[in-house]
């Protein structure tokens, strides 16, 4: 049966309430923010279990692609349905409960990841992992690409709060991993397997996590660098002297620049030409926070040209501007990006940096880099004109070189974005031809008939062929 008269048959079955298949929702399914554009036959928006349930058993019948999503700030493609079939969609499954004596959360996959923070805080709880797209992203993406954000130099990532998982496996059989339990060690850890695996084993249909006490205090600092290795050394130095800090995020000059050119005035004497930056911000008991910050800035004093530290949270917001504005102002210096969210030791910092440098000047193109230097994961990106087919060639060739480069200092080609579309040219780079058989062969076991986000991690896509849609999103 062609997958046509099976998207018939499951909204005689489930109703035109839950299968959509009006233009506007299949494009709103179609793409994530990578912009690839991939229709599929039908929006499927379950109410409750049992309609998860009926709609995976008939896509094994069928065979019919199923493309998971939530708020598709997915940065890869991850969420973007490329072999057609159905897209299934959990964002509007928000129930969140937050049991404010233990500080456990019980949530579903559509809660959006600021809510979630702002209701934990009202009970004096605290929930870390901050993606920069937590205004949109959804708890269920968060846990299917291990999303961690600029916190994540002293508090992990997403898998370090998730306790128990439950939700389908692809044959459509409902299971459940762990427990609202401190410790779990029955069996193999299949909810951690699930955690990161981009929708490819399992629907997350609802998800315990673990909050932790919200900090007594906070204390956010902007420094300014005459170049890059200034910064970084300072991030090192953090490290080395113990201090709380629960944010680094650095900037190089380009990203830097170009946020200074769509207009935000940064509160530093800027007359040395255009600096590198370091944002941190330390948390924790109020007296330690002080006798920290008096520390951090006597390690900042003789290395920055310029520093500020709000003066209340009010002036921090003002702060982040810059890391808030980079990525989108990039695009003034070219249409087309290609965003990698690489990971390297702290020791081989200074040597991607100046081979980023290097890179710029042998290619033409311009190669900014930020990201959070507390845990590694840097965002380094080439920009391109996609109308220029010189271009592409050189961002193709360049983004390799990145990714050798990442690899052959001990990296990883992905920290937090996950494989998706995007990647899938540098797995094999990065993974030996056994272990990604290993990763087939787990996917085969759970998925049999291939059916639940087929097309992503594994494959020889190719992003900088593809044209992008042009789309405003609701983050943009």
């Amino acid at each position: 049966m062609p997958f046509e008269s099976r998207t018939a048959a499951l909204a005689a079955q489930l109703g035109p309430e839950v299968v959509k298949t009006d233009a506007a929702a299949l494009f709103a399914a179609s793409l994530d923010n990578a912009r690839l554009s991939f229709l599929p036959e039908a929006v499927l928006f379950p109410r409750n279990e049992d309609d998860v349930a009926a709609i995976l058993l008939a896509a094994n019948a069928g065979k019919v692609p199923v493309t998971t999503r939530g708020g598709g700030t997915a940065t890869t493609g991850a969420a973007s349905p490329v072999l057609g079939g159905w897209a299934l969609d959990l964002s509007g499954w928000k129930n969140l409960h937050i049991d404010a004596e233990t500080g456990i959360a019980y949530v579903q996959p559509g809660v959006i990841t600021a809510t979630l923070s702002a209701e934990a805080e009202k009970l004096g709880w605290f929930y870390p992992p901050d993606p920069s797209s937590s205004k949109y992203s959804t708890i269920g993406g968060n846990i299917a690409c291990n999303a961690g954000g600029m916190r994540g130099a002293r508090y992990g990532v997403t898998r370090d709060y998730v306790m128990a998982l439950e939700g389908f496996l692809p044959t459509g059989k409902w299971v459940r991993w762990g427990g609202d339990l401190r410790k779990w060690a029955v069996g193999y850890n299949m909810r951690d397997l699930w955690v990161g695996s981009e929708g490819t084993l399992g629907v997350i249909t609802g998800a315990v996590l673990r909050l932790i006490a919200k900090p007594a205090a906070r204390a956010t600092f902007l420094f300014a660098f005459e170049d890059e290795f200034k910064a970084l050394a300072l991030s090192r130095a953090i490290f080395a002297a113990r201090l709380p800090a629960s944010i680094m995020e650095f900037l190089d000059r380009q990203s830097v620049g170009c946020t200074i050119a769509e207009g935000l005035k940064l509160p530093l004497d800027l007359s040395g030409g255009t600096p590198a930056v370091l944002l941190v911000e330390l948390d924790g008991d109020a007296e330690k926070v002080e006798l920290a910050a008096a520390a951090l800035e006597a390690l900042a004093k003789p290395v920055a040209t310029a520093l500020r530290r709000a003066a209340s949270p009010q002036e921090a917001e003002t702060l982040w501007e810059v890391r808030r504005r980079c990525s989108k102002s990039m695009f003034r210096l070219a249409d087309g990006k290609l965003n990698e969210d690489i990971v390297i030791p702290p020791r081989a910092q200074d040597e991607l940096m100046a081979f980023t440098l290097d890179l710029k000047e042998r290619c033409g193109l311009a190669t900014p880099v930020f990201g959070h230097a507390g845990d590694g994961n840097f965002h380094v990106h080439v920009m391109y004109r996609l109308s220029d087919a010189s271009d592409r060639e050189k961002a193709e060739k360049a983004v390799t070189e990145i990714m050798a480069k990442v690899i052959g200092l001990g990296g990883a080609i992905s920290g937090e974005h996950g494989i998706g579309l995007a990647k899938q040219p540098f797995l094999p780079m990065q993974l030996s031809s056994d272990e990604i058989a290993a990763m087939q062969a787990v996917k085969k076991a759970l998925d049999p008939n291939g059916i639940l986000n087929p097309g992503k991690v594994f494959g020889s896509f190719r992003i900088w062929e593809h044209p992008r849609a042009d789309v405003t999103l609701p983050w943009d």
